[in-house]
């Protein structure tokens, strides 16, 4: 019989990724895994070989078991636009916008979906790690869960519910979610974790001993916090983000509808990265990013209006770099066109803020999703000393932009000046020959030395972390199990 494992949690942010991609690094050891979350709602996305968009956090739990990742992972990806709309993804490729409530009419359908594709992974898998979303016990949804209550019907898979102890009450929230949970699910929860510990866990043993005394499950993990990082999975993330003493300072402008800002994080080893709010006054820095946006005319009218948009253009004439992507790409150029594919206002047409020369035009609903390699064709002090390379990333993005000098090949645009980048690629401060060359700039603008370090495998290094917090012989004994 083919395993599973299923894990959710108490309510959102309460870790469940993280340690679904930590199992499926050390179940990967004796197992072949595949990672599946039937619906995901997500701004930060990943694109397959094939083509098709997946949750970021699916393709990261695939690297972490060693395979490639496939839309078959997460069929279901919602990507909120505002306005109680979200764009809806089905097998990696968008179907339409939708409201909430247009959405979950056709809940029986979407299921056939959901389970087809576990069925598709289960054939070429022997152990499939489920994850859930949110809270496992939102009675509001119990008709029309497909993700929790409803994979958990399908499969029938064993059950660890995490808790968040740092957010306070996690033995009432653990309690209360398995009270609320239907009664032919509440008996598949065979496990209990406690996460983000940072006391004193003398303090912590008398609850654990009641909470297994009162609900008959045991508790088979406590983890600390850590500050291990892995790409994040959603906008939520951000708030976590914490600063820290790098002399180097980058401003990431958060807007509305920010999306896949996991592009910046591998920024973080190396300079101090802050996400500004577009009500906040925008700081001193040595570089300003714009960053993809769900919702590029909405966030560009919100950019302007609130200030910050004016201040970017006049920190990029004193010599500040930035950069674009996707549609912060969009937003560099002259004018962005909507024929009423991309706002909530209807067709129009926006000024951009002018850094770069080019336009941009939604026309159709057409999406654009893939891997890419392009070559470095701009000039500049930053693209100018790796033209002729080669960059990998990949493309997520509505509407086509006309650019009369392309910074990759191309795609993307540079200014005169090579301070300006903007592009489509995601992905872009992955390729160490960039990020060098972008890093090595800044530092070397303020009299520093830029020194490229050597990056740990964090996902290895969670998995050891994580592992040897949970009791893994109890986990083990679940799986063989089924």
């Amino acid at each position: 019989m083919k395993k599973n494992l299923m894990v959710v949690g108490t309510g959102s942010h309460v870790g469940k990724s993280i340690i679904v991609t930590a199992l499926c690094r050390i179940l990967s050891k004796k197992y072949s895994v595949a990672p599946f979350k039937a619906q995901n709602m997500s701004l930060n996305s990943w694109v397959t070989n094939e083509g098709g968009e997946i949750g970021i956090a699916q393709a990261i739990q695939a690297k972490a078991a060693g395979i490639e990742p496939t839309c078959d992972m997460n069929p279901v990806l919602l990507k909120p636009k505002g306005d109680h709309m979200s764009q809806v993804i089905i097998l990696g490729k968008p179907i339409a916008d939708k409201e909430a409530g247009d959405y979950y009419d056709s809940i029986d359908e979407v299921m056939s979906t959901v389970a087809g594709a576990y069925d598709r992974l289960s054939d070429l898998y022997e152990l499939i790690i489920i994850e859930g979303a949110g809270g496992a016990a939102e009675i509001n949804l119990y008709h029309r869960d497909i993700v929790n209550t409803g994979m958990a019907r399908l499969v029938r898979p064993p059950m660890i519910l995490v808790g968040d102890i740092e957010r306070g009450g996690v033995f009432a929230s653990i309690y209360g979610t398995l009270q609320l949970l239907p009664d032919d699910i509440r008996g598949l929860v065979r496990g209990l974790v406690i996460n983000k510990f940072r006391g004193d866990m003398k303090l912590l043993e008398p609850g654990i001993r009641q909470l297994e005394e009162i609900t008959g499950i045991p508790v088979i993990g406590v983890i600390p916090y850590t500050d291990l990082r892995i790409p994040s999975e959603d906008s939520v993330s951000i708030n976590d983000k914490t600063g820290n003493s790098n002399p180097v300072k980058i401003s990431v402008i958060r807007l509305p509808h920010i999306s896949n800002f996991t592009d910046f994080e591998p920024l973080e080893h190396y300079a101090d990265i802050e996400y500004v709010e577009l009500n906040d006054e925008l700081p001193e820095s040595d570089a300003i990013i714009l960053p993809g946006t769900k919702n590029t005319m909405d966030d560009m009218k919100v950019l302007v209006s609130s200030g910050i948009g004016p201040k970017i253009i006049k920190q990029a004439g004193k010599g500040i770099p930035v950069i674009g992507i996707c549609g912060g790409y969009q937003m560099l150029g002259t004018e962005i066109i909507d024929s009423g594919i991309e706002g909530t206002g209807g067709a129009s047409t926006i000024n951009g803020l002018g850094l770069l020369d080019v336009s941009t035009r939604f026309a159709e609903y057409e999406k654009k999703t893939r891997q890419v390699e392009k070559p470095v064709t701009g000039d500049g002090k930053i693209l100018g000393a790796i033209k002729g390379q080669s960059v990998t990333g990949y493309e997520i993005h509505m509407g086509e932009t006309q650019a009369e000098v392309p910074a990759f090949g191309d795609d993307g645009s540079v200014s005169e000046n090579g301070l300006v980048i903007g592009t489509y690629l995601h992905g872009l401060f992955d390729n160490d020959n960039f990020r060098n060359s972008f890093l090595g700039y800044l530092y070397d603008k303020k009299g520093l030395i830029y020194q490229n370090k050597t990056v740990s495998d964090d996902i290895e290094e969670l998995a050891v972390f994580i592992g040897s917090h949970l009791n893994m012989e109890l986990i083990y004994g679940m799986l063989e199990e089924t």
